[in-house]
């Protein structure tokens, strides 16, 4: 399995929003506890059903999606 392959979307779960495996885990969560400065300890031992590789799999996501050409702002 590649780590991309553990980011599920399944309209059924989280309305749709990229999870990791199935479960009610969205990505964007992982990536705000992230951000947040948990460390990937703290999240495993706060959320046992999560792996090592889940996490991983989240920053790959966040990366592939982060690949864009270039970015404009939007008028307010």
């Amino acid at each position: 399995m590649k780590k991309i392959d553990r980011i599920t979307f399944n309209p059924e779960i989280c309305h749709g929003k990229p999870c990791i495996r199935g479960l009610r885990y969205p990505v964007q969560n992982v990536l705000e506890w992230l951000a947040s400065g948990m460390s990937v300890e703290e999240i495993l031992a706060d959320y046992e059903d999560l792996e090592r590789e889940d996490i991983l799999a989240v920053l790959a996501y966040a990366a592939q999606i982060a690949q864009v050409k270039s970015v404009s702002r939007l008028a307010a």
